[in-house]
């Protein structure tokens, strides 16, 4: 039996001395890092409350658990299951079928009853919670019993487990009797019958001798139609779960002096490959939080999640990457109109309402995730794409060059003008990468072309965005545009850097907040100064360590990941606040784990068989690695090592090295393979 509050303190004595520990664990942080791949809460200021969502192929669930001023625990499951799409309710807006999920909240109330003797067993005071791909509960002892509740999903079906463990840790035997729980409830959808039940499979009386343990599963589940739930199995769904777990925890290895940022990118690497679904397109990422399941978007899958899984070398990412592209290919729209922004409820609900940039999205995520796979075959099937992508954007030019659209992906929440500063961003990141597909593809029409639109496309974001705002060189976001924006950051992950310093200066000293980066910097609202979105925070990093702006950079970087690790909401990225109140859509984790690959190492394709490595290091740092990164397809370890004014970059594959030699801080050096 592990005692988590000496655990913690022990943590504290022992790594207290440290620069990294005074950061990570100083008083405004609940959580602990602990040696199994885990935060840990002892409570220490009540009361308190959070969430936290995880999902598998078939099932989502939020977890929403709180103390109250007296420590006692309460625990409601969200649980949600994306495929069994049901009927609107007579009092809804038409508009909610687009988040018609077979779905049930279930609190404490529906829950075996445990008594011991003639007393009924109440073990709702918390010792400590831990978080590590799954989340436990364990209660402080009552009469001699320590119950311990773990929580997570089955990967394979429409399943959450709550597994009990009972044990005495008492001086006599216990003799237990648990209450089994049978509660159905049954709906009919658009697929016929849907029946959630909550059951458990434990006997009802269990005698424990001291230092033993027993096991209870607490199943909450749906079936539809015929369906049985006879192969609701624990072991099975935590054998699953640890499987998945196995994978994030051996491949794409973060290796930093920081454990903050190493343990943040490994909980990133869980939210951003967990939240992949079956579908009628097949197997599809999804963002989840709540409203988002099931479907794929222009933004979240094409281009922040789907150039990321690759980099994981996640076969089930790939596979979820590449239906996303293939379903964009097949619906490529005929004549002069948009492509759809994304299709909702199992890929049957295009929307089509809004043109969002969203070619300009397609044609930079397709690239980069077709040259971070190396897959040739791939790139032949999915090309017209990203050559349609591109010629719409080109067409949709105004007279200055930049590309037209009704909004970005922010949907209207805020104005954007005629011609936004990211959708003319994202096309420059199509053509830069599609330059060399074009070329691997011997279309060499196509690749002068397009490096000649691409030279055209840079001088316009100098000329026609490039601005003076709250006295910084940065960019104005569209014509109009007054105020200092997030997407400023945009032509930094590009690697254009003419308004670096000023660009800087407004993301970090005038839009930064303690939750990261401002939607927008308006001096006489205070309301605006409360509006962020996390996947602005996360370009804005890559985009700074990417032109080699290391130490303020980094310092911001280390805020943002101690308060989402460490703070009050944890442990992933987030979307966004106010609205959805900060749910962890999945997609900003991916982008997370590109902060450390595109932005401090500089790694981008330089064709399917090459890379381009522009490496730096934060002063206070000797050494970087990333173990069992995938490119091309296989895997490799990367080590960044510091030798007085230059760096060590040794890439191996098993016991075969790829490279080794001496780098000059950014300098960029193109390794084939």
């Amino acid at each position: 039996m592990i005692n988590h509050q000496l655990y913690a303190i022990c943590f504290l004595l022992l790594f207290g001395c440290s620069s990294w520990a005074q950061t990570s664990l100083s008083s405004e942080n609940r959580w602990v890092i602990t040696d199994r791949h885990s935060i840990l809460w002892v409570p220490d200021s009540m009361p308190h409350s959070d969430n936290i969502e995880m999902a598998g192929k078939k099932v989502a669930s939020i977890i929403y658990y709180g103390l109250d001023e007296q420590g006692n625990l309460s625990i409601e499951r969200d649980l949600i299951f994306p495929q069994l799409r049901t009927f609107n309710r007579s009092n809804e807006p038409d508009w909610k079928k687009y988040r018609a999920y077979f779905r049930r909240k279930v609190n404490d109330d529906i829950a075996p009853v445990l008594s011991l003797g003639n007393k009924i067993i109440q073990p709702a005071k918390l010792d400590s919670v831990e978080i590590g791909g799954l989340i436990t509960f364990y209660c402080k002892p009552v009469d001699g019993l320590k119950l311990t509740k773990k929580m997570y999903p089955s990967m394979e079906n429409r399943l959450l487990v709550e597994e009990w463990q009972m044990e005495n840790v008492g001086n006599k035997n216990l003799e237990l009797h648990l209450s089994p729980v049978q509660y159905q409830q049954y709906e009919r959808g658009y697929k016929g019958k849907y029946i959630f039940s909550v059951t458990t499979d434990s006997q009802e009386k269990v005698s424990l001798a001291p230092g033993q343990t027993h096991t209870a599963a607490i199943y909450y589940g749906a079936t539809l139609n015929d369906e049985s739930s006879a192969d609701f199995d624990y072991q099975k769904a935590k054998k699953s779960r640890e499987s998945f777990l196995e994978v994030c925890r051996n491949q794409l290895i973060l290796q930093t002096p920081d454990p903050v940022l190493n343990t943040l990118f490994y909980f990133s690497k869980i939210r951003a490959a967990e939240s992949i679904y079956e579908s009628s397109m097949g197997l599809v990422h999804s963002p989840g939080g709540g409203n988002y399941y099931v479907g794929i978007w222009a933004n979240d899958q094409v281009e922040y999640s789907g150039p990321f899984f690759p980099y994981l070398g996640y076969d089930i990412g790939n596979e979820a990457a590449y239906n996303t592209y293939k379903k964009f290919l097949e619906n490529i729209p005929e004549g002069e109109g948009h492509i759809p922004y994304a299709f909702e409820v199992d890929g049957h609900f295009p929307m089509t309402h809004q043109d969002r940039g969203d070619a300009a999205m397609i044609a930079y995520g397709t690239s980069l995730y077709l040259l971070n796979s190396g897959d040739k075959n791939q790139a032949k099937e999915l090309w017209p794409l990203i050559e349609w992508a591109l010629e719409y954007c080109h067409k949709k030019r105004n007279q200055a060059g930049a590309v037209m659209s009704e909004s970005d992906e922010m949907e209207g929440r805020i104005e954007t003008g005629d011609a936004n500063l990211s959708t003319s961003t994202l096309y420059f990141g199509g053509l830069k990468y599609a330059i060399l597909i074009a070329k691997a593809l011997d279309l060499h029409d196509s690749s002068a072309l397009y490096e000649k639109r691409l030279r055209e496309m840079e001088q316009v974001i100098e000329n026609y965005f490039g601005a003076t705002i709250e006295n910084a060189e940065t960019y104005r976001y569209f014509k109009e545009n007054r105020l200092l924006r997030h997407w400023i950051c945009l032509p930094l992950t590009m690697g254009i850097d003419q308004r670096k310093e000023g660009t800087l200066k407004a993301l970090f000293d005038l839009l930064w907040t303690d939750n990261g980066i401002l939607v927008e910097y308006d001096p006489a609202k205070k309301d605006s100064r409360e509006v962020f979105w996390d996947r602005a925070t996360l370009y804005a990093l890559r985009g700074a360590l990417k032109v080699g702006e290391n130490e303020k950079a980094i310092e911001k970087l280390r805020h943002y990941s101690t308060t989402r690790l460490l703070g009050d909401h944890v442990p992933y990225p987030v979307e966004a606040y106010p609205e959805n109140n900060m749910k962890h859509l999945s997609a900003e984790s991916a982008l997370y784990g590109r902060i450390f690959i595109e932005g401090l190492l500089g790694i981008e394709p330089a064709g399917f068989s090459a890379i381009r490595f522009s490496p730096n290091l934060p002063a206070s740092w000797n050494e970087l690695r990333l173990k069992k990164m995938f490119l091309f397809g296989r895997a490799y370890d990367i080590e960044l090592l510091r030798k007085s004014d230059r760096f060590q970059l040794r890439i191996r594959s098993g016991n075969e090295i790829i490279y080794e030699g001496l780098v000059r801080p950014k300098e960029e050096v193109i390794i084939p393979f």
